[in-house]
């Protein structure tokens, strides 16, 4: 007989996300908060309390592909207008906050300096799925400003939390300058790889020419990409994220219609099943991990994991209440300014610093074991307080920020709207000016090329509106090749509109969707061929 567990764990998951999420649909909650509650009931029921989160499976399988997907779904020129801020976020908050956490846990819990490094530095970094899970009411910049942190601050995490374990476990003392040289390893290595692998990827893409393997090659490259990183010790994480902005930016030029179709509805069915796996695999953690604390109290560990959550909070809420005045001081340009966010404004963005799987990952990656053979110091209390900072972010931030939100009073985000208004009126204007080639080209008659040009005036004096009725397969291939090299147009000026900065990456990938259904109307729906 065959060994079922694994299956039915598999099965089990599966069904539970899937009540959790209809829940959520249901009542108007949160699906990821329904879920890691969820979980944490479910920790406590015997079949359901032996399934444990194996940190290889989060680092080395979720990750990749939950990072590769937000990137390449991430706008670069959101990330490129905000890069100082995202770049302070994601290297100095990190550090600030494991700084904070681990003066908490020596000062006020009594654990040492290098174990309160270890702690600080597997609560520093925000976790993207729980962000683009639980954030998703907030206006695009701030969405992207933090989705992009959490992009890339796993990367400032790792390093550290590397750091401090050797000098926790006496494998290796603590000097500046070759952490210094770790950091720009690990970060100048990881872009490397990934525009490396972008362009690599590309061309072989290009090469294969079939939407199955280009699909195939698509599943491949984030896991390629973290696994070059770590062979020479850079950043995976970093190395993901930049070929998957990268391969963002060069897709609309590289991918066909058919492919792009194909890979992106995996690609939501695999990450929104990856997402809601973890966020049950947190849940169902946190009762094993308090049955497992034996070194303190349980009372003990409550107030740790209270008090630490305080410190992550409150470090949050102090950057981004007093490093955007100290800028504001250095950097008077015109263009600085109008791009500030007032303090009522910045509020969602520090409430939202959601702490997820990849922290859990990281307390369970901790050794056993110092250099001497020794247990490590408060192991179990490191994955208690790392449990608790996670629910207490995910599920009190997490319910709370739609009221932020409110209190914010952001004004109404007209931007996506009014660029994909323009993006439509400047795509039909290039497709009906190439429209006269195009019927030459194909010998099309008159009375075809006066059809398609009122059809596109149509839909140019509509801005845009689609016409459903007219995207059904044609049976006369002189109309479908005159069709497609109108498409093939409008998708040019469309990137083209992208690249000048006119319109953002967002925009481009709603347009560039409606351009794919099109063609695909045109020459067949998706599939294996």
């Amino acid at each position: 007989m065959y060994d079922i567990t694994g299956l039915a764990v598999l099965v089990f998951c599966g069904v539970a996300v899937v009540v959790a999420e209809m829940l959520a649909k249901r009542t108007g909650f949160n699906g990821p908060v329904l879920l890691i509650v969820g979980g944490v009931g479910l920790g406590f029921v015997p079949f359901t309390s032996e399934i444990r989160v194996p940190p290889e499976l989060v680092v080395l399988l979720f990750l990749p592909a939950l990072l590769y997907w937000e990137a390449l779904t991430t706008s670069l020129r959101s990330i490129r207008n905000d890069l100082r801020t995202l770049v302070l976020s994601s290297v100095f908050l990190v550090v600030a906050t494991a700084a904070a956490v681990a003066a908490t846990a020596h000062l006020v819990l009594g654990l040492s300096w290098p174990v309160g490094f270890v702690l600080g530095a597997i609560l520093a970094p925000t976790d993207a799925t729980a962000v683009t899970a639980v954030a998703r009411g907030l206006p695009r910049r701030p969405l992207t400003m933090l989705r992009a942190e959490s992009l890339v601050n796993d990367g400032t995490a790792l390093v550290l939390f590397g750091v401090a374990v050797g000098v926790a476990t006496k494998t290796e003392a603590f000097e500046a300058l070759p952490v210094l040289g770790d950091f720009a390893v690990s970060y100048l290595g990881g872009i490397a790889i990934g525009l490396v692998l972008a362009w690599v990827a590309t061309r072989v893409r290009r090469a294969a020419r079939d939407p199955l393997l280009e699909s195939v090659i698509s599943v491949l490259t984030p896991f390629v990409a973290f696994l070059l990183a770590e062979e020479i010790h850079a950043s995976g994480v970093l190395a993901v994220v930049v070929c998957g902005l990268a391969l963002g930016r060069v897709g609309p030029r590289t991918i066909g219609a058919r492919t792009r179709v194909q890979a992106h509805a995996f690609w939501r069915i695999t990450t929104f099943l990856l997402n809601a796996t973890l966020f049950l695999l947190v849940g169902l953690e946190l009762p094993a991990a308090v049955s497992g604390l034996s070194s303190r109290t349980l009372g003990f560990g409550v107030l740790a994991a209270v008090l630490v959550s305080v410190a992550v909070i409150l470090t949050r809420l102090a950057w981004l209440n007093v490093v955007p005045y100290v800028i504001r001081l250095v950097d008077r340009r015109a263009s600085q300014r109008a791009r500030r966010m007032s303090t009522r404004e910045r509020l969602p963005l520090a409430w939202s610093g959601f702490r997820g799987a990849v922290s859990l990952a990281i307390a369970l990656a901790v050794p056993l074991t110092t250099a001497d053979g020794s247990p490590f110091p408060d192991r179990d209390l490191l994955l208690v307080i790392t449990c608790g900072v996670i629910l207490v972010t995910l599920v009190v931030q997490g319910l709370t920020l739609p009221a932020v939100v409110r209190v914010a009073r952001y004004g109404p985000d007209t931007a996506a709207e009014e660029e994909m208004a323009l993006a439509h009126t400047r795509t039909l204007d290039g497709a009906l000016a190439v429209l006269p080639r195009a019927a030459a080209d194909h010998g099309a008659p008159d009375a075809l090329v006066d059809r398609l040009r009122a059809e596109h005036e149509d839909r140019r004096a509509r801005q845009g509106a689609v016409l459903d009725d007219e995207r059904r397969r044609r049976d006369d291939d002189v109309e479908t090749a005159v069709r497609l090299a109108l498409v093939r147009e409008r998708r040019r000026v469309l990137v083209a509109l992208r690249d000048d900065g006119d319109i953002d990456d967002e925009v481009v990938l709603r347009v560039q969707a409606e351009l794919d259904n099109e063609e695909l109307g045109l020459t067949g729906a998706p599939g294996p061929e």
